[in-house]
């Protein structure tokens, strides 16, 4: 196993200690980490809602919202269609709560059964005989060009709510709010599905309020030398359209020989300290022309009178985003921010509601293996904290179900232990269990369901276990086949509900992309692919897109469904596209990507601190991992009830000593290593709870012994 630490310059880590107030090692891992970006350190360092991306940063956002405001006005029919999976039936349950909420006449469908992934002419005709004129797709339809165009034909029209990567071409929909469709607007490709939906949701609850369309300017006059300087930045639903600046010399120009006039013409203005700002605008441009705008700065002060006898100039001082922005850090841009952080907290912007919803789309951020970086990481910290403080119903249900009410829940809790359940409930062709739990307000129906679901989980594990006995040595045959680059396994034995799962498992295995194809009695087959070694799975789709019934996903995880009297052909079109495949990490040899040294006094109690200020840990996101040199083995025990695979040490590091445990490795026992020798050791520390108490656990990955 090769260890790896990048070098790293002291002036840039001393440049982000100053800038950023970060302690030496969490600067050094910041930047061994390539995270050195103001915008970046951001979402590393701040957990506050208010630095979410506006929702109408994508530039269909508005229509989205007016077709559906619309709707409610008509009274007409909505009908929601999401997919089967955790992100799926996350963003099915919030958009349906979010739309009955606002008093839509809506009700909501996802794949059930062996019905195929996405919106099905099936659902669309369904709904034109109920009268329905819209649908509303979520984690899904950005690949269903022939239900849309059936829908267009029906007089329906089509909002597409997605994150999947679409093919070049799109659906003709009437709206689609995709932050991977190209020039969407969107700053942050990595939304889940059900992220996206939520994006909408607080759109629509924008599109109630009195600010929703309405253009504003915020206008900054400040002294430059014997001139002044005179900015406004123009807003509509908060989201900044356009800016100017001008320069001027009292007495050289008029207001309508600037660009002032057209820009403000037919706005409503606001200013920070009005007396201030009407005296330079007078100096400026004399007596003539008067100037009509709001006082922002008496409106904050109502709520926070300290703000009162600030200038913008003080203010910027203060200001938290400021110093993650530097090249915007002016007085203008110190008012914007604060005008929306004021107008988001003036209408409730992030409420009750928000923080019962957040926690599912934590759940399907971390479930669909979302990169945690940018406002992802915000969403799952501000998720799991609203878990922590009191888990919405039909979560609580899960937890009980998993003995895990009362203790800290982290993303690892998540991962193995409520994410597995939701999506058993789509995997054994029942999620709309899972969405009537989270929906259902009486007590004893939720525990009925949840009750359900995890039964579905104990069976998908059982079809899982057979599933892998006769998939082995299937892809072990196929490996010759496809020039040792992938392997695929087919079989009639897989229960469509596991190919993800199955494909997962055999590219872990392997270290290889594989394909697990289940063979269906109608005649058709429905495979999973799951990548490995950086290797983009839609690059090798797409040219075969015309073989499918419908195909989709993401770059890493991604699957379709064929007829199998085509599936010889691409299977053998796949064998000779495997000759030219390329990885981008050729190699099989794992590496240790070390985030720091520590010394062995850094070894004690405190460094969860550390530990704490990188969560939340997932996709793109791993557990911090350290490196100690000469720590002494002072006793080494095999554990495992199963099967006696494991060990569990203790660790001398200077003056501190630490249980750690190293699985897999009793076999390196007496032979790699023995009880009294000193070795180099690679590790992560977590935390460990017991009778409400919190120690940190050492995790070896790697131990060299030392001489």
């Amino acid at each position: 196993m090769n260890w790896q630490k990048k070098e790293i310059g002291p002036e840039l880590v001393n440049e982000i200690k100053r800038k950023y107030g970060c302690d030496p090692l969490t600067s050094a891992i910041l930047v061994r980490r390539g995270i050195i970006e103001g915008k970046d350190i951001l979402f590393y360092l701040e957990d506050d809602m208010r630095y979410l991306h506006s929702p109408f940063l994508f530039k269909n956002m508005e229509d989205a919202v007016d077709r559906i405001l619309d709707a409610r006005e008509e009274g007409e029919r909505v009908l929601i269609f999401g997919d089967r999976d955790v992100d799926g039936i996350t963003s099915t349950t919030l958009l349906y709560e979010a739309l009955k909420d606002l008093g839509l006449d809506v009700s909501w469908r996802i794949p059930t059964g062996d019905e195929s992934y996405g919106l099905s002419i099936e659902a669309v005709e369904k709904h034109a005989a109920n009268d329905g004129t819209l649908i509303i797709t979520v984690d899904c339809g950005i690949s269903n060009f022939k239900e849309i165009e059936k829908a267009n034909s029906l007089g329906i029209d089509v909002i597409v709510v997605d994150h999947h990567t679409p093919q070049e071409t799109l659906p003709d929909a009437a709206v689609i709010i995709n932050c991977k469709v190209p020039d969407s607007g969107y700053p942050h490709e990595n939304l889940s599905g059900c992220a996206t939906a939520w994006k909408l949701i607080t759109a629509l609850r924008f599109g109630m309020q009195p600010f929703y369309k309405q253009q504003v300017s915020l206008l900054n006059v400040r002294p430059v030398n014997d001139a002044y300087s005179i900015e406004a930045v123009k807003l509509v639903n908060m989201v900044q359209i356009g800016k100017i600046t001008e320069t001027v010399v009292p007495g050289m120009l008029s207001f309508s020989e600037t660009r002032l006039g057209s820009f403000l013409n037919g706005q409503q203005i606001f200013v920070w300290d009005a007396p201030l700002q009407k005296k330079q605008l007078k100096n400026i441009f004399g007596n003539g022309i008067e100037f009509n705008f709001f006082d922002f700065q008496s409106e904050v002060a109502k709520q926070f009178p300290q703000m009162g006898d600030m200038s913008l100039l003080r203010l910027k001082e203060f200001s938290t985003i400021g110093k993650y922005y530097e090249e915007d850090r002016s007085e203008l841009e110190t008012f914007k921010n604060i005008f929306i952080t004021f107008v988001q907290q003036k209408n409730n912007f992030y409420g009750k509601r928000e923080a019962s919803e957040i926690q599912l789309v934590a759940l399907s951020t971390l479930a669909d293996l979302m990169e945690l970086s940018g406002e992802n990481r915000i969403i799952v910290k501000q998720g799991l904290k609203e878990i922590n403080k009191k888990p919405r119903l039909g979560l609580v249900d899960l937890m009980a179900m998993q003995k895990l009410l009362g203790a800290p829940i982290g993303t690892e809790d998540i991962a193995w232990n409520i994410s597995p359940l939701v999506n058993a409930s789509g995997r054994m062709g029942r999620p709309e269990t899972a969405i009537e739990l989270f929906l259902a307000q009486d007590s004893g129906e939720r525990t009925a369901k949840a009750q359900e679901i995890f039964q579905m989980n104990e069976d998908r594990k059982a079809l899982g276990a057979k599933a892998w006995e006769v998939a082995l040595p299937l892809a072990i045959e196929s490996l010759k086949d496809y020039n040792e680059k992938l392997v695929v396994a087919v079989s009639t034995e897989f229960h469509r509900g596991i190919t993800g799962i199955l494909a997962g498992k055999l590219a872990e295995y392997f270290k290889l992309p594989a394909l697990a194809i289940c063979l269906m009695p109608d005649g058709s087959a429905v495979a999973s692919i799951r990548s490995a070694r950086g290797f983009r799975l839609l690059d090798f789709l797409e040219p075969y897109s015309e073989l499918f019934l419908d195909y989709g996903g993401h770059d890493f995880a991604a699957g379709f469904g064929i007829e199998q009297e085509k599936l010889k052909q691409f299977l053998d079109s796949l064998k000779q596209f495997s000759i030219a495949m390329e990885f981008e990490n050729d190699s099989n040899a794992e590496t240790l990507t070390i985030d720091a040294e520590l010394p062995h006094d850094y070894l004690k109690p405190e460094i969860l601190n550390l530990v704490d200020k990188f969560e939340p840990y997932g996709c793109n996101s791993p557990a911090l991992t350290f490196m100690t040199k000469r720590v002494k083995i002072l006793n080494a025990n095999i554990i495992g009830k199963a099967e006696p695979l494991h060990l569990r040490f203790n660790l001398e590091c200077g003056k501190y000593k630490w249980t750690a445990l190293y699985w897999k490795a009793a076999e390196k026992l007496g032979t790699e290593f023995k009880v009294g020798d000193y070795a180099d050791i690679v590790f992560n520390i977590s935390k460990n709870y017991f009778n409400g108490s919190v120690t940190p656990k050492m995790v070896i990955r790697d131990l060299k012994k030392i001489d």
